[in-house]
């Protein structure tokens, strides 16, 4: 009994979970303008929001545009974050733990205050807060953190003699870092990565405070969207592209456990 108890505890919590996201995978192929079981039930299921998506050239550049900035900041982030991970893993004493402190301070810090500072920052700086540069500076602010917080795990679990062993035998310290290090922790650095693109395409607060005028990311565009109700005719067509998101999100997490699970079975 204590068994089938705790099963359906967790049964429900993952029900409680993903029942939303279930719902919007289902109404995506429903091409109704307001979600009821009725309209579903009456107009049937087809794949016209996924048309409709596809054929909306103005939706699909601000798709295009918020891919490739969650890109760029996912590099950048990458970078930053393994670098300043694996600085604060060799670094001794109270510098380590300050600097470990420090990047855990965007983590924790309210979204809003981050925006805020970012806009005063580049208002002082540039006397214009609103770029494509502010955009990636505020989007690699937030997400570099959590870099840092994927990597550090790996480097724990590292053997920290491989390093030193690579340079009693003669290879430079960037030498070691790139073949001893690195490999090590790619696992980590991989799902940094993955972690910086899903912040920055999720992330409506830094984008709305710092985008230039007429440059749409696709979280800024929902927002208006919703604002505008149904008087926006490509409304229905954000939940076929959720859905899109959320497939392909799913797609590379079991690819990456596969893989990894491969390469423990090795």
């Amino acid at each position: 009994m204590k068994k089938f108890l705790q099963i359906f505890y967790v049964a429900l919590m993952l029900l409680f979970i993903y029942a939303p996201i279930f719902t919007l995978v289902l109404y995506s192929f429903v091409d109704t303008p307001v979600v009821n079981i009725k309209d579903a039930l009456e107009i049937g299921f087809s794949f016209n929001l996924y048309q409709k998506l596809f054929n909306d050239a103005a939706l699909m550049k601000i798709v295009w545009d918020t891919l490739l900035l969650a890109l760029i900041v996912a590099i950048l982030a990458t970078l930053l974050g393994t670098l300043g991970a694996i600085g604060i893993y060799y670094s001794k004493g109270k510098l380590g733990k300050s600097v470990s402190v420090a990047s855990r301070i965007p983590v924790i810090n309210a979204e809003i205050v981050t925006a805020v500072a970012l806009v005063l920052l580049f208002a002082f700086i540039f006397t214009e807060s609103r770029s494509y540069f502010a955009m990636i500076v505020g989007h690699t602010v937030i997400t570099t953190p959590f870099v840092v917080l994927s990597v550090m795990p790996k480097l724990k679990q590292m053997d920290s003699n491989l390093y030193e062993a690579a340079l009693d035998l003669g290879a430079t310290p960037f030498k070691a870092l790139f073949k001893v290090v690195i490999p090590e922790i790619l696992p980590g650095i991989l799902s940094g990565f993955m972690m910086a693109i899903t912040l920055s395409l999720d992330d409506y607060i830094i984008s709305a405070y710092t985008k230039p005028a007429g440059f749409d990311t696709i979280s800024t565009y929902v927002y208006g969207a919703m604002a505008k109700s149904n008087a926006n005719s490509s409304l229905p067509a954000l939940r076929a592209l959720s859905a899109i998101i959320f497939v392909v999100i799913i797609l590379v997490v079991v690819i990456k456990n596969l893989v990894a699970r491969k390469k423990e079975v090795n």
